[in-house]
């Protein structure tokens, strides 16, 4: 029975703990996050962290604790957000490969976020998508509309496929500014996907969660949820918890007749190594 990837995405780096105070930012939090999503049903983990004062950060040090701490504590693929805040210089942005993660997020293009602007440079993508060719990290390709979806045609077709091998695209819908979440856009999207791609996953913003999980479900894709993206359940129903999210999306996936997979699984769909928890390969 053909199975579906299950990301979260916990944290951000928009949303303040202070205006959402059941946002995991610490340490403890995370891993407490990380272990009861995939007792719901995730197998990867896209992390953002957050300093002492809870503001978003990519301080290597702690990106590799974090990385270390969810690792020797579940089996999840690790994955680090490259976007990190909009105000992140690249060069930051870059380093959050020596922190050694299963993936890293590669955005393919600048995108109008809210108020503020997403910067993604060519120069930037190639160069973050070289390096992660070299470290052995595989790459997500966020694609927030079909003008991304182009550029991931034009990386390719320059630079070769991705470490492992296999191409994993997540397409970003509903963000002010990017394509909307809408089963039309979805669709429109995954048609225009390069020949190459192996696996792609959608996430919903906000009130767009459902609509996009549903319509990527029929559309064989998989799914990315967590308060990163959504903090309501429903109108005047805020989430209290990121597993709440990934047992929607679970039971979604279950009754399209797609449970969610393991860990493992999804480690052979990405083709991603697999680790024991003290990071040595198997």
């Amino acid at each position: 029975m053909a199975s579906t990837l299950i990301t979260v995405a916990p944290t951000g780096a928009e949303t303040a703990k202070a205006d959402c105070p059941a946002l995991p930012t610490t340490l403890d939090e995370l891993v407490e996050t990380a272990k009861r999503c995939e007792a719901a049903g995730a197998a990867m983990i896209h992390l953002h962290i957050r300093d002492g004062e809870h503001r978003p950060t990519l301080d290597v040090g702690r990106l590799t604790e974090a990385v270390a701490a969810i690792r020797a504590n579940t089996a999840l693929i690790v994955q680090l957000s490259s976007g990190g805040a909009v105000t992140d210089p690249y060069d930051h942005r870059l380093r959050v490969l020596d922190a050694e993660p299963d993936s890293c997020s590669l955005t393919m293009g600048t995108v109008n976020f809210g108020d503020d602007v997403f910067m993604n440079p060519w120069p930037f993508v190639t160069e973050l998508y070289q390096l992660s060719q070299e470290r052995e990290i595989v790459p997500e390709f966020e694609l927030f509309d079909l003008g991304q979806v182009a550029a991931l045609h034009r990386l390719l077709d320059k630079f070769g496929l991705p470490y492992g091998g296999r191409v994993h695209c997540d397409l970003v819908m509903g963000v002010p500014g990017g394509m909307p979440g809408t089963t039309d856009a979805l669709v429109a999207a995954v048609n225009a996907l390069p020949s190459a791609v192996t696996s792609w996953s959608a996430t919903g913003i906000g009130r767009t969660a459902i609509t996009v999980a549903l319509a990527a479900l029929s559309k064989g894709g998989h799914l990315r949820v967590g308060m990163e993206d959504t903090l309501t359940l429903a109108k005047g129903q805020p989430v209290n918890h990121n597993a709440e999210l990934v047992e929607r999306a679970a039971a979604l996936a279950t009754m399209a007749q797609r449970p969610p997979m393991s860990p493992d699984e999804a480690r052979d769909l990405l083709n991603v190594r697999s680790l024991l928890k003290d990071g040595r390969d198997r």
